[in-house]
């Protein structure tokens, strides 16, 4: 059997309950035609970079599937059709990645930045006076500059 990732997005007015179960559905579709999910993660709802189908926001759920090729056109099939599913995209892969996707590990990592507790206070009254301003040169009337 192959290896895919699919990603899904689905409307925004519908509850992240109702995102994962229909996730949900969609993994038993895949489970019927003979494959399996190795791992699905919900997103959560996200700001889409345009509109879709008049929406501004949809839920993201990935899924890593191993499942033959016809279990895979089925479940797009099922999307297709499904009027909360916005847009979905499958992609064949070599491997699957059994950690935590990117979207799940920036979520509450600062990474690299730390703390920010180095910086000190950050209040307008603690930087000090404000140096004087520097005086333009006025033109006299009559001169050309």
């Amino acid at each position: 059997m192959a290896l895919y990732e699919c990603v899904l997005i689905a409307r925004q007015d519908i509850s992240a309950a109702q995102a994962e179960q229909l996730g949900e559905q969609f993994a038993q579709i895949i489970r019927d035609n003979g494959g399996q999910v190795a791992k699905t993660e919900y997103w959560g709802l996200k700001t889409l970079t345009y509109k879709i189908k008049k929406n501004r926001k949809g839920h993201y759920t990935l899924f890593n599937l191993d499942a033959p090729a016809a279990a895979v056109l089925e479940m797009e099939r099922n999307m297709g059709i499904n009027e909360d599913v916005l847009r979905f995209m499958t992609v064949r892969v070599d491997a699957l990645d059994a950690n935590p996707s990117v979207m799940m590990q920036s979520r509450g990592e600062r990474g690299d930045r730390g703390d920010r507790g180095d910086r000190g206070p950050r209040r307008f009254e603690d930087r000090g006076p404000r140096p004087p301003r520097r005086q333009e040169p006025t033109v006299a009337e009559g001169e050309n500059a």
